[in-house]
């Protein structure tokens, strides 16, 4: 089909969106792979409680998680990308189809313990995108108060790093009084949200999957791959 009122695009780059090209793809029958990140190092850390909960919840729902101890994670740029935790974390990255982030809200901020992981996670190497197209669930505890900053900020983060940011997320107020001496969640409705936000994830991941190839297909990034193989091919022999 050609275009006639779109002088500045190229007519053989620019491919309309359908319903068949999205659902042209059979559904994968295995584990939604979802990995989680907690923000803090502390011996009895809410974050990482929030976290077992809802990977608990999400293995009742089907999927396969893997929680990532942030602990010995060295200050991004601090030391190579060879250090152990860093591999380990990008190889989880790579392995999963979508994450789940929970940090303490610290000074009104999402804590370093957090920003440090996702720094850590490039938006590409070797070729390769480790976070683009996959599915994020972003949830806070909390020391006092409800607030939203830390999500706010993860929702910022999770765009930047081409991810689906799903829309519902959870704030856990008051956290030391949302967990029993067993280090189990207490029946609330803050409980109950995270049961929300882990059945959207499990959703989304399942319906994303396995079109996120199509989904974060880039009309600019086919233009400029075409300006380069075009380069390569018509540049004069040295």
């Amino acid at each position: 089909m050609r275009y006639p009122d779109l002088p500045n695009i190229n007519q053989e780059l620019f491919v309309a969106p359908t319903a068949d090209r999205v659902f042209a793809d059979k559904p994968s029958t295995h584990a939604p792979r979802i990995l989680l990140l907690y923000g803090s190092l502390r011996e009895r850390s809410f974050s990482r409680l929030a976290v077992e909960e809802a990977a608990r919840l999400l293995e009742a729902m089907g999927a396969e998680t893997r929680i990532f101890n942030p602990r010995g994670l060295p200050l991004a740029d601090a030391e190579d990308a060879s250090h152990p935790k860093v591999q380990e974390l990008r190889d989880l990255a790579e392995w999963s189809e979508g994450m789940v982030w929970c940090s303490p809200e610290r000074h009104g901020a999402m804590t370093g313990i957090m920003k440090t992981q996702i720094d850590w996670i490039p938006l590409s190497i070797g070729g390769m995108r480790p976070t683009q197209g996959k599915t994020l669930a972003v949830m806070q505890v909390c020391g006092g108060s409800q607030s939203f900053n830390a999500v706010n900020q993860l929702r910022v983060l999770g765009r930047w790093m081409r991810m689906v940011t799903i829309p519902n997320q959870s704030s856990v107020p008051k956290a030391f009084m949302e967990f029993d001496d067993n280090d189990r969640m207490l029946p609330s409705s803050y409980y109950n949200r995270i049961v929300d936000v882990m059945e959207e994830l499990v959703k989304f991941t399942l319906l994303i999957r396995d079109r996120s190839d199509f989904l974060t297909d880039r009309y600019s990034e086919r233009v400029e791959s075409a300006e380069e193989v075009s380069k390569r091919v018509n540049q004069r022999s040295m």
